[in-house]
């Protein structure tokens, strides 16, 4: 997003990450929370860093580019002392990346000496940034993270809490957050709960996460999930929570379900895997009445795995693994250009042609945003000797861009929208059937209750 014209203004703004948070009592934070960030690194591949409190009152920190092994290599983190600690790894959305952009971010406000971690994205960066650059702020970085900090820090509020709430009314959007504060933990989600964010429970202490996956690794019970704008804090006499945001509409992100959350956890108080079988089951249901059926069914791993096997159970149509995955090479959808999507895809999805040669092949994905990954992937199962290649899409078209924490494209570059119809998309794919799922038949997926179909329907929640 752009703040003003020149070249440097780039203002980061859709920043869908993995935030942890770790208390202890006396034993070291940071390498519960380097595990956590290994579980949540299919959030962000760009770039992680780790930030604790240390014994004597000061915020130690490390940070790098890349995956979570070479940012935070084993022994920087021994190092890291205090037990105390939050953690980020990040997905950056704008090409012009910036070193000094890694979080956890780190500032001396009238509270004390702040670190916070941020998932999500503020909508109104532009004007907010406008505003604080009029009252002599001067930023460090171009991370929308920044302007909430400046806020905090210029809100005059007599008490922490108080100055979160200043930031809250002005800071539009979703935002998922992890701080340190005076030798405390807190927690925070905005008033929809768009973002995930959940509590868990260690022998010795408590967590924080995006996702249960990250609990898991750092061997901490699953305690329950923060409450949309509840603000959570942590310290020796234990858990405190605040109802600090009056809770909004609520719209927890139904792309997490669809795509990004792992499988294997639980996001929004129901299991991501079982959401997509039923995605896939849907899909089944939908094409009952077709007079042709294909002669398998292949996913495109791995997100396209659970509606799958939803799809063979409830059709009958046998299921094969004809499409293999290396777990060398990261997940495609959150690289930050076209050019660096396309060149991984080949490294990373190799097509097994005993499996596909001569068959009437129904792939199924977890969704189509740009189109090129798809395209791709239906090429290779042709050159591969397919005799039909048929695609099943396990959500809705992705037809507006999001401004909530994921980065899809403009309207204009959505492949929904460049083609203007299913008939369309399936032309340019290069496949010979398309369907998506209906967004009714999504909402029974993921049980029917409250989410945000942004993305799908342009119905923004804020």
């Amino acid at each position: 997003m752009e703040l003003t014209e020149g070249p440097d203004d780039v203002r980061e703004a859709r920043e869908l990450c993995g935030i942890v948070a770790v208390w202890r009592d006396g034993q070291p934070a940071a390498p519960l929370a380097h595990r956590g960030l290994f579980a949540l690194q299919h959030r962000g591949e760009e770039a992680a860093g780790i930030t604790t409190w240390g014994p004597k009152g000061e915020l130690l920190h490390i940070k790098g580019r890349g995956l979570v092994v070479d940012a935070l290599p084993t022994y920087r983190v021994k190092d890291l002392a205090g037990d105390r600690a939050i953690g980020h790894a990040r997905y950056s959305t704008v090409e012009a990346d910036r070193t000094e952009n890694i979080q956890p971010f780190i500032a001396s406000t009238p509270y004390g000496k702040l670190a916070i971690a941020h998932n999500g994205n503020i909508k109104n960066t532009a004007q907010l940034a406008h505003d604080l650059e009029s009252e002599g702020a001067l930023m460090s970085t171009t991370m929308d993270t920044e302007l909430m900090v400046h806020v905090l820090a210029r809100s005059h509020a007599p008490f922490f809490e108080d100055a979160l709430k200043v930031v809250a009314k002005r800071a539009i959007g979703a935002y998922s957050l992890t701080m340190i504060r005076d030798g405390r933990i807190y927690g925070l989600r905005d008033a929809n709960g768009i973002r995930p964010l959940v509590l868990g429970r260690l022998k010795d202490g408590w967590a924080l996460a995006s996702e249960s996956c990250a609990l898991d690794a750092m061997g901490a019970a699953f305690e329950r999930e923060v409450r949309p704008g509840e603000l959570v804090e942590i310290g020796a006499e234990g858990v405190r929570s605040t109802q600090l945001l009056t809770p909004a509409r609520p719209s927890p992100c139904v792309f997490e379900l669809v795509y990004f959350a792992r499988p294997n956890s639980t996001v929004f108080g129901q299991s991501v895997y079982a959401a997509r079988v039923r995605m896939g089951t849907e899909l089944a249901r939908q094409d009952a009445g077709a007079t042709k059926r294909p002669d398998l069914i292949v996913p495109i791993p791995d997100s396209g795995n659970p509606s799958a096997i939803g799809y063979s159970r409830e059709s009958g149509i046998p299921l094969e693994y004809g499409i293999v995955r290396s777990h060398y090479v990261g997940r495609t959808f959150i690289l930050p250009d076209q050019d660096s999507r396309s060149h991984r895809l080949r490294l990373k999805l190799s097509v097994i042609p005993d499996v596909v040669a001569g068959k009437k092949v129904l792939l199924i994905d977890d969704s189509i945003v740009r189109g090129n990954t798809s395209r791709m992937i239906v090429q290779m199962v042709r050159e591969a000797g397919a005799k039909e290649v048929w695609l099943r899409v396990a959500s809705p078209p992705i037809a507006w861009p999001c401004y909530l924490g994921i980065d899809t494209p403009t309207r204009e570059e959505l492949v929904i929208n460049r083609q203007g119809s299913v008939e369309g998309v399936a032309r340019v794919l290069g496949c010979d059937d398309l369907r998506y799922l209906s967004q009714d038949a999504l909402r029974r997926a993921v049980g029917g209750g409250p989410h945000c179909f942004a993305c799908m329907d342009g119905d923004y929640p804020v």
